[in-house]
């Protein structure tokens, strides 16, 4: 849980131990996975906690995800800044490929491009990134995500990325 207490612009972050995921993975497929952690019965990663993503569907090579942007999320220029913006789209598309192993499956990102079309705001409304595989090999996956505002529809990120499907530990 993130607590932000705007009189001294101080933040504290708690998160739950990743070991029930890191385990998990060895007998559930990508997919089962990922909807564990979007029910609940599973914790979140650290670093969803750290920057309030959230899961709001999950679906064999289709993930999406959510975000309330945060003066915390904020660059010198009053917008969310640009690394938060990537860490969302890369999440998306990671956890998309995710979906489509199988047990003890494993993957890491090769290549990352993002287009930044239009700021986002802290205070804004929700950010909603949505990250579907393109196309999966038996090595490389490619994979897209959009980030749109939830209230307007705007897109306001997109980004390709190209994913080393690995062997399990």
């Amino acid at each position: 849980m993130t607590a932000i207490d705007d009189s001294t612009r101080s933040r504290i972050v708690s998160w739950d131990d990743p070991t029930p995921v890191i385990t998990a993975s060895a007998t559930l497929t990508g997919l089962e996975l990922m909807r564990g952690i979007m029910s609940g019965e599973l914790p979140a990663p650290p670093v969803a906690r750290l920057l309030g993503f959230g899961i709001d569907r999950v679906d064999e090579g289709n993930v999406v995800f959510s975000m309330d942007p945060l003066e915390a999320h904020q660059n010198p220029l009053g917008t969310v800044h640009g690394g938060i913006i990537t860490t969302l789209l890369d999440s998306a598309m990671g956890c998309a490929v995710h979906t489509t192993l199988p047990p003890g499956g494993m993957y890491t990102t090769l290549e990352l491009k993002v287009n930044f079309l239009r700021p986002s705001f802290a205070g804004g409304a929700r950010l909603l990134a949505e990250g579907t595989v393109l196309h999966r090999g038996s090595t490389a996956v490619l994979v897209e995500a959009t980030i749109t505002d939830a209230a307007s529809g705007k897109k306001i990120a997109h980004g390709t990325s190209t994913c080393l499907i690995l062997p399990p530990r």
